[in-house]
């Protein structure tokens, strides 16, 4: 399995990465089941994204999305982020092996619920489906 450098770069030198005490809004996705789980933290100043971090356990593919997604929405709107796709995740990272692309899916998820998760502690009204997410996309063998 070959790894772009992007990829290589944001497994080894992580962006953004660890907890956040005080975030507005904290979002987590995966399962124990796929071995990938990804908790993103948001903190929030005039709608806007002002910093972001990440803690992820999975594999190598898990914790580069991660890692350039966090850099993909700061200083960015809320809903800026809520459009960031699963696709300009892979394209960031100048692509993913096809069986790493759940990852990427991964890391859009967890930074819809962060948003979710701040429009909820908030009490800012959307639309339902605007975060809808899928299971777990990849085969286990």
């Amino acid at each position: 399995m070959l790894y772009s450098n992007k990829v290589m770069d944001h497994f080894t030198n992580p962006r953004n990465l660890g907890k956040m005490e005080d975030a507005d809004g904290i979002g987590e996705v995966g399962n124990a089941k796929c071995g990938d789980i990804m908790k993103m933290y948001i903190k929030v100043a005039d709608g806007r994204i002002t910093d972001v971090k990440f803690n992820t356990f999975g594999c190598g593919s898990a914790i580069a999305t991660s890692s350039i997604a966090t850099e993909m929405i700061k200083g960015k709107t809320l809903e800026e982020a809520l459009t960031l796709s699963n696709k300009a995740v892979v394209e960031a990272l100048d692509g993913l092996p096809a069986v790493k692309i759940h990852c990427s899916v991964l890391a859009e998820q967890a930074i819809k619920a962060a948003v979710k998760d701040y429009y909820d502690k908030n009490q800012i009204a959307y639309d339902e489906a605007m975060f809808k997410t899928v299971g777990c996309a990849h085969e286990h063998g």
